[in-house]
This record gives C-alpha cells, structure tokens and sequence, in this order.
C-alpha cells in the first residue's frame, strides 16, 4: 500500500473554506484512484494540520495523477487551497510511504495484519 504524507497550515478563520475544497479535490481523484484520506488538526497548534492518504499502488496513484492535474478545476482547487494556508507558513511538506505493518486492537482482543 502506497502512502503519502502533507503537513501545512491552515489559517483558523478558513477551517470552512479548507475542509469544502478538500472534499471537492476528493471527488475529482475519486474518479480515478480508490483511496482513504484523514485529516488530523494539531492539539498543539490549531493551524497545523497533517493529511495521510493511503493508496491501493504506487504505480496507479502516479498514472491517474497525470489525469488528474489536466482537470481546470483540481487546478483552480489547488489555488483556492493555497490561498487558506497560513501566510507565515506556507511550505507544504510532502512524504511518500510504504505501510510495512499495521497493527489494531479492539477490546479485549488484538488483531494484527
């Protein structure tokens, strides 16, 4: 499983504006990835934010990518995003990953894959 990694940060009045253009984008990739997507606010720093999405391949998420920059509208999504990040912090740190092993736990048992 292929996974990448964006932290950034989001000014606190835009929390709105941000979330509406994350799920429009969602929609747009949707058409040509399957994919999970979690958004997780810093307790720390409000305006901080980390993005992990996970992918099905490396290789696919790469293919469909090409299809989906040629979309005027991730485009204009992706402008509309920067416009939201912090002005003091507007760097996007990017990682890309290979899930090696995940572990869960429900009560009282442990499951592991």
């Amino acid at each position: 499983m292929f996974v990448k990694m964006y932290e950034y940060y989001i000014q606190d009045d835009k929390l709105e504006e941000f979330l509406v253009i994350q799920e429009k984008a969602s929609k747009i990739y949707g058409r040509y990835l399957s994919f999970q997507t979690q958004y997780l606010q810093s307790k720390d720093d409000p305006t901080k934010w980390i993005e992990i999405t996970r992918y099905n391949d490396e290789k696919e998420y790469i293919q469909s990518l090409e299809l989906i920059n040629q979309h005027p509208e991730i485009q204009a999504l992706f402008k509309a995003f920067q416009s939201v990040l912090l002005t003091s912090k507007r760097e996007i740190r990017e990682g890309n990953y290979t899930i090696r092993k995940e572990i869960s736990h429900t009560k009282g048992k442990g499951l592991m894959t």
